[in-house]
């Protein structure tokens, strides 16, 4: 029996841990972004989902050796293609600023992964349309879009306004190039969500060899995961190799700024990092973000009929949750009251268009 509003919570869980992943590596020390990226990504992608895939499913290995080539190909593939999504977030933030570069990029991301899939299955025009409940989330569906739009106006009010008194041409922001980065990432990210649904052969396979229905997607981010950390770990080694950083892994201090368009290092210049800190502070932060997607497929497995719109209530939680992040750490002082009126709109639009999907899978489902 599925509980889609179980589900919802689930998929809050999840934008939480996506939304407060980064906190950790706030932490880190004299290291540079792509020594602590990878050190995280090697609990994100690998040492995580193995680990839960073993505890929480039945005979992980063989229903993994049992799913067919064609199976693997695609979820590899999706997960690559989603690497580079993320990896050109950073690139949005540059050129169009923190809050209208996630709500360009997040808002691309949750109407393609969310509505694609459907389309091509040809569910959209089959079950989604036709229905009540399927009627009701695709409009919670286009809520939530409405709720990221009106988030990134919020964003750039913010910007606006705090850029007072800054002299002109202060910040590396190019609108045109921007958009295009956006659109890019947008796109290559949704690829996450073609992954999970590729991935729907080793999902049966799984139920099949007796594990909790609850957690049958645990496998397929094992497989997924693997594109994802293939295509991160190789831009960390061509940083690493160009920024001559390799020596950071044993305690030698960066004397460098991060070139890939994220933060830049942490903490003081010179002298040597505290390796075992900062070691744990990664592995804290990679295995945060993996309780993004042990929830996401939690809270999907609960969705019932129309799982794939879990993709836009995980993409709603995040930004949801980002902001409220935001405004603990003081990112909208000085905001301005425009900004933060259009921000508190945005969160209860977005809030709201979680109920809404929720409530349209559980009338799709029969459990309301």
């Amino acid at each position: 029996m599925f509980n889609p509003l179980l589900g919802v919570v689930f998929h809050w869980i999840g934008g939480l841990a996506s939304a407060s992943f980064y906190v950790p590596y706030r932490g880190v020390r004299r290291w540079s972004w792509e020594v602590f990226w990878i050190i995280g990504g090697l609990f994100s992608w690998i040492i995580a989902p193995w680990l839960f895939a073993l505890i929480q499913t039945n005979d992980l290995f063989g229903v993994l050796a049992a799913t067919p080539g064609r199976t693997w190909f695609w979820c590899v593939v999706f997960g690559l293609l989603w690497g580079t999504g993320g990896l050109t977030f950073g690139l949005t933030i540059r050129y169009l600023g923190i809050s209208l570069g996630t709500s360009v990029a997040l808002g691309l991301t949750a109407a393609f992964g969310t509505l694609i899939p459907p389309i091509v299955s040809g569910e959209f025009f089959t079950s989604l349309l036709p229905s009540t409940g399927g009627q009701i989330v695709l409009a919670g569906v286009l809520v939530a879009l409405a709720g990221i739009a009106v988030i990134g106006f919020a964003g750039r009010a913010k910007e606006r306004h705090q850029a007072d008194g800054r002299a002109p041409g202060s910040t590396a922001h190019d609108f045109k190039r921007g958009m295009a980065v956006a659109v890019f990432s947008g796109i290559m990210s949704a690829c996450f969500a073609y992954g999970l649904a590729a991935g729907e052969p080793i999902r049966q396979a799984t139920l099949t060899a007796g594990t909790d229905p609850l957690m049958q997607g645990l496998p397929v981010l094992c497989v997924v995961l693997l594109g994802g950390f293939a295509t991160n770990a190789l831009w960390c080694a061509y940083l690493i190799a160009k920024n001559r950083s390799a020596a950071q892994f044993v305690g030698a201090a960066s004397t460098h700024a991060a070139t890939d368009g994220g933060p830049t290092v942490y903490g003081e210049r010179f002298g040597r990092s505290p390796l075992l800190r900062n070691y744990l502070l990664s592995a804290l932060g990679g295995t945060v973000w993996y309780f993004q997607f042990f929830f996401y497929t939690m809270g999907e497995s609960q969705m019932g009929r129309y799982g794939f719109s879990s993709w836009t209530i995980h993409m709603a939680s995040i930004i949801i949750f980002a902001s409220l992040w935001g405004i603990g750490l003081n990112e909208w002082r000085g905001s301005g009251g425009r900004a933060k009126a259009l921000l508190t709109i945005g969160l209860a639009i977005l809030i709201g268009s979680t109920v809404v999907i929720g409530w349209g899978n559980a009338i799709s489902s029969g459990s309301m």
